[in-house]
């Protein structure tokens, strides 16, 4: 039903939100949720605009993609380029967009004392923009070089050769991020001058009927409203009608299809999509949501327990596709007929079964849970969140969107699984055995590719040839929380606390003094001597915990449906036992898992399967992205414990279930365990929890179990690189394919300590949008360009990184260290009030409250992991940055950042795409300009000193 105006409507919210929400209509007819939280650190604003790729015109795909590049750029009222963006980073935000089919959405988040300012800078986007002309021919490479970027991206191949493959003059056809050919030599063939289509595009689509504000603020809803009133009345309203799609975007030619193809990485996929009625127009009734919650089932008797399936679905308001996703082992793939035939096998058990009210109401049931008891989120990804649920619900259902199924209504779901038919599926297959077997090629990725008819009698055949292996439905979830009371904290504790040692353990403990929620955290770290000694104990480990997380999936799987999360992961000196949920179920499930670990065994048939994904893993390394390479090798090169993917891959490739069968007692023989329980959990409760643990490994009749000597405790090292020397180590693009370069210049600057870790923290806060500005925007070398703090275990630095098509790593560190040089003089032209307004910026994000208990965990966590144990890092780090001065950030420049600096010390890492390939050979071989050129990282690894490791148990001497 459509809402007036001006009528005030009751927006439903979760019980435990106490936020203020309101809805107003401005006379331009913008849309506007306003949100009070007077407990927020941040204030957010997002703008969602009906307007995507799919309203791009004829002849110029990409143009709504690029126009959200280029509003960043600078307005009629603050035309200084880059002024938007800077003052956001100035005031401790941050600020992005992206487009979608049918929205493109701006948003940003500040500190709150800056927030009107930054309202009114961010409303100029849709007020009058300049879109210069220089801005937008360096734009146009900065769209070119992201589109550059994703060209190997196995994702956005799959997702466009899906898109080719329908109507050819539908929306759903284009192609939608834009490159240099289709918005500069195109058009200009044409006689087009793509900067005016840039503004006849925004002139014409840009109108306030068509969007809609989310506004998030600290003060009360009145003063939100009388703000955005004065800052968003000025934009145009043209009256234009929202985008409507020409109806279904395939035709019978497109459906009934098998459709091979090859992707960049080693693996086998099946891709199901079936069109189906768009989920918006049932969103009560859910009716998506029940066929996901099926077809996407993981516990016994589902068709997770045969194949690893995903369903989601795809959609927009006039169609919509509802998807299947199946990764095949090398067995599945060559039986890939077997498979799909259990798929519809598994959909007509559905069909026959008839629609369960009560597999309804338990959905409904975790749902509204999950909805009233949600964690709170960074006012940004909640703003945008609700700008996109605005443009489709009714104003009353704006936070609750789809989420919440509460209408049983099995006509309706019934209606959407006849949908899943024989006769309008379109099943994507890829693998690389397809190459040199296709005989089509999709024109915007190069995607190789062919179709052939899928007849329904043929899929009838597959269905009867396939195995049915007692497919049934999912049994009741035992794990919904019945219990969701709040248990009162013993004490008021505002850190962890250390609550018990001894020779096998420690607990930390933190009650929940400030979220108030029924859930709890639960961290178990094993410290395993055995684990990571060599590149063979590494990968065993691996296989150990994936095979656990094997066993248990199909138990746990309905954990996980109820809100209960576990995972168990490698680390570097053993692996980690997690689990965060609802705290009711929580000790069932850790006593499962925990019993898992202590009666491993290996089970040959699943060995081979894990074995098969994980080598498929190390395989697809090299078709990571170059910057990526380079950040690897980056702490190859600094890390003592971590070993070469290559070698690792050599090993796993020889490994039989029975090597895992003797390394798995010898893992156990001996371990120290570090546990975190911290939320919705008495303190005797943790200690029986802990005293559980160790009745399992070290105290019961079949434990074979033994503390650590304090010699045995393993610790990440970090190499100490020399003070004024610069390391440069040059390696080829691991993808011949690959046409990207890419470059990380990294400074080690000092060990954990607070006036240092303030000084660093605060020049990256300054550096970090005029890097970007000057290497991205001005420059143009890469779409990816960042400036960012390092911490290897309590070792800090910063690092920048940009990967380029157009320069190669070379010349990409001289053009680093020319920024470097120029922003000295900024430094020291910066005025007095700048330097106040960054500190308190800076300040303000270290005073910012955590938002759950999830983040909380998380930042103590990572003081226990890392040995620091500062629990109150932030406020030191405060008190310091309260008495810091401008000469002294000055100084530290100068000392350790500053090129030919006595104390610095970088390490540039250079990856060479095969555009550069001839720059490699004389980077590799010729002199350079470094002190140091790294020929073999584990030789000079060997060479250098290390820094002391924070980590150590109470009472044993730290190494």
């Amino acid at each position: 039903m459509a809402v007036a105006k001006g009528e005030l409507v009751e927006i439903f919210k979760a019980r435990t939100d106490k936020r203020e929400y309101r809805r107003i209509v401005l006379k331009n007819s913008l849309e506007v949720l306003l949100i009070s939280d007077p407990d927020t650190d941040k204030c957010a604003a997002s703008m969602d605009v009906r307007v995507g790729y799919f309203s791009d015109p004829e002849g110029l795909p990409g143009l709504a993609h690029f126009l959200e590049h280029m509003l960043f750029y600078a307005s009629e009222k603050y035309p200084l380029e880059d002024s938007y963006s800077k003052y956001i980073a100035e005031h401790g935000g941050s600020t992005n967009a992206f487009t979608s089919s049918e929205q493109t959405n701006y948003y940003f988040d500040v500190n709150n004392d800056c927030f009107e300012e930054a309202l009114d800078r961010f409303a100029q986007f849709f007020i009058k923009p300049l879109m210069s002309a220089d801005a937008t021919s360096r734009e146009i490479k900065a769209v070119d070089s992201e589109n550059r970027k994703n060209l190997l991206s196995d994702a956005r191949r799959m997702d466009q050769l899906q898109k080719h493959l329908s109507i050819e003059g539908h929306p759903f056809h284009k192609f939608s991020t834009g490159n240099w050919d289709t918005l500069e030599v195109r058009p200009k063939a044409r006689g087009l001058d793509t900067r005016q289509e840039l503004f006849k595009f925004y002139e014409e689509n840009y109108s306030a009927n068509l969007m809609h504000l989310v506004v998030y603020g600290k003060e009360n809803i009145d003063e939100i409203q009388n703000l955005v009133e004065l800052k968003f009345q000025d934009i145009r309203n043209t009256e234009r009608s929202c985008f409507r799609c020409p109806g279904e975007p395939c035709t019978s030619e497109h459906l009934q299809v098998l459709v091979r193809s090859v992707p960049i990485k080693e693996g086998h996929k099946l891709g199901i999509a079936w069109p189906i009625t768009p989920e918006i127009h049932h969103y009560k009734e859910g009716p998506c949501r029940y066929l996901s919650h099926l077809i996407g089932h993981e516990g016994e008797g589902s068709l997770f327990y045969v194949l690893k399936t995903l369903g989601e679905v795809d959609w927009t308001l006039e169609f919509s596709f509802f998807d299947v996703v199946i990764h095949l082992t090398d067995a599945g793939h060559e039986h890939m007929q077997d498979v799909v035939g259990l798929l519809f096998k598994y959909i007509r058990l559905l069909q026959q079964s008839g629609i369960c009210k009560w597999i309804f109401d338990e959905l409904s049931s975790v749902c509204e849970t999950k909805f009233h008891y949600q964690d709170k989120v960074t006012p940004v990804n909640y703003a945008v969140h609700l700008a996109c649920n605005m443009q489709v619900y009714p104003p009353r259902d704006w936070l609750v969107g789809s989420s919440l199924p509460s209408k049983f209504s099995p006509g309706t779901i019934q209606m959407a699984l006849e949908e899943l038919s024989i006769d309008n599926v379109r099943i994507f297959w890829e693998s690389k055995k397809f190459e040199g077997h296709t005989d089509k090629v999709e024109p915007w990725y190069g995607t190789a590719y062919s179709v052939e008819k899928v007849t329904p009698s043929m899929i009838e055949e597959w269905m009867l040839c396939a195995v049915n292996d007692n497919l049934h439905l999912p049994a009741p979830n035992v794990f919904i929380p019945t219990d969701l009371s709040l248990k009162a904290a013993q004490e008021m504790v505002k850190f962890p606390v250390l609550l018990r040692k001894a020779s096998c353990s420690r607990l930390w403990y933190k009650s929940d003094t400030m979220f108030s929620t029924p859930k709890a955290y639960v961290k178990i770290d094993f410290n395993c001597p055995h684990a990571g000694n060599s590149p063979e104990a590494h990968v065993l480990t691996d296989i150990f915990t994936r095979l656990l997380m094997d066993y248990l999936n199909e138990y746990a799987y309905y954990a996980k449906v109820a809100g209960l999360y576990y995972g168990i992961n490698r680390n570097d000196w053993g692996f980690q036992v997690t689990l965060i949920g609802y705290n009711d179920k929580l000790r069932t499930l850790l006593e499962t898992v925990l019993g898992k670990i202590a009666i491993f065994e290996v089970k040959t048939e699943r060995f081979f399967v894990v074995k098969e994904t994980l080598t498929k893993e190390y395989q697809n390394f090299k078709f990571q992205q170059p910057y990526e390479q380079a950040m690897y090798y980056c702490s190859l090169v600094l890390q003592d414990h971590k070993w070469p993917w290559m070698e690792e891959l050599d090993i796993l490739l020889h490994l039989e279930a029975e090597d895992l069968a003797k390394f798995a007692p010898k893992l156990l023989s001996r371990a120290f365990l570090e546990c975190y329980v911290a939320g919705n959990i008495q303190t005797s409760e943790a200690e029986s929890m802990v005293q559980y643990i160790e009745d399992i490994f070290f105290s019961g009749p079949n434990s074979a179990c033994k503390p650590l000597f304090p010699s045995q405790h393993v610790t990440n090292r970090v190499v100490k690189l020399e003070r004024g020397m610069s390391y440069f180590y040059p390696a080829e693009g691991l993808n011949p394919d690959n046409e990207n370069s890419a470059l990380v210049h990294y400074i080690q600057v000092h060990r954990d300590d607070f006036l240092l870790n303030v000084k660093l923290q605060l020049f990256a806060l300054i550096a970090k949008q005029s890097a970007f500005h000057q290497l991205r925007s001005v420059e143009q070398l890469g779409y990816i360009t960042s400036l960012m703090q390092r911490n290897d275990s309590g070792i800090y630095g910063i690092w920048i990184i940009i990967q380029s098509t157009v320069k190669g790593p070379g010349h990409i560190d001289l053009r680093v260290e020319a920024f470097l040089k120029t922003f000295e003089s900024k430094l020291y032209e910066m005025t007095s009030d700048e330097f106040k307004n960054n500190v308190n910026a800076l300040i303000d994000m270290k005073l910012e409250k955590h938002k759950n208990l999830k983040e909380e965990s998380g930042f103590y966590w990572q003081e226990i992991h890392d040995g620091t144990l500062k629990f109150d890092r932030k406020e030191l780090e405060v008190a310091a940055l309260r008495q810091l001065t401008q000469q002294e950030l000055i100084d530290f420049f100068n000392d350790h950042i500053k090129v030919g600096a006595p104390q610095r010390k970088s390490l540039s890492i250079g990856v060479y795409g095969n555009l550069h390939s001839s720059e490699y050979t004389a980077d590799k071989s010729g002199p350079v300009h470094y002190s140091v050129k790294i020929d073999d990282i584990f030789s000079f690894r060997r060479s250098q000193p290390l820094y002391g490791s924070f980590r150590g148990v109470s009472g044993h001497v730290k190494l």
